[in-house]
């Protein structure tokens, strides 16, 4: 495994125990102690989180290819829905999930000595699975902007809009702006597999002849 991808894939799992712990630690600790000490449970579940990190990430990274791909799929679910709320619900920025997702796919392909036949057929249901998760994630927020009374104002309000936005419009725009979107979510996913597993199969052939 070359040191970029014993990096990225070092990044991707090291993240999710120390996001996790802190989401823990701020959560549960709400309905547990005073307001004040929030943000010092938060950071405690910081501290855990690279605690965790330090006695595992080392093995995780080295048995990446080995894993059983529910558990890339569950990590792909935990960070679409991490971004999905850091965005509050505004679902573009999830497109960005397709290319560490087909970067992991394109090596393990390479590490697993698919061809290119294989690779083709992998790389499109990779880009059907984002293409899924990015499709709830869509539609979880349009019906969050459906749902709420205050979306039209609001759009009226941010655009600077001359005229009163309807029901009708809301929906317009959210199919407007959402099929494009899972078109470019599945064709970024099936991009970065094929360019990451051409270039990391070319990397690997000229490393055996040298």
């Amino acid at each position: 495994m070359r040191k970029i991808e014993r990096a990225t894939i070092g990044v991707l799992f090291g993240a999710v125990p120390i996001l996790a712990c802190f989401l823990a630690g701020w959560w549960i600790s709400i309905p547990l102690v005073p307001e004040s000490w929030i943000p010092l449970c938060a950071l405690a579940g910081v501290f855990v989180g690279i605690f965790v990190d330090v006695l595992f990430l080392e093995r995780w990274v080295r048995r990446a290819y080995s894993m059983k791909p529910l558990v890339w799929m569950i990590m792909y679910l935990f960070y679409s829905i991490g971004i999905f709320g850091l965005f509050m619900g505004f679902p573009v920025f999830n497109v960005v999930l397709a290319l560490p997702a087909g970067f992991f796919v394109g090596g393990w392909l390479v590490h697993s000595g698919a061809d290119s036949a294989r690779m083709k057929k992998t790389a499109r249901r990779a880009a059907a699975f984002t293409t899924s998760v990015f499709g709830l994630v869509c539609f979880a927020s349009g019906t969050i902007a459906l749902a709420d009374p205050y979306t039209g104002s609001d759009l009226q309000g941010m655009l600077s809009l001359p005229f009163q936005v309807t029901h009708g419009m809301i929906i317009c725009i959210i199919l407007g702006g959402g099929i494009p979107i899972l078109f470019l979510q599945w064709w970024l996913t099936f991009k970065s597999v094929e360019r990451t597993y051409g270039h990391v199969l070319a990397r690997a052939s000229s490393s055996a002849l040298t």
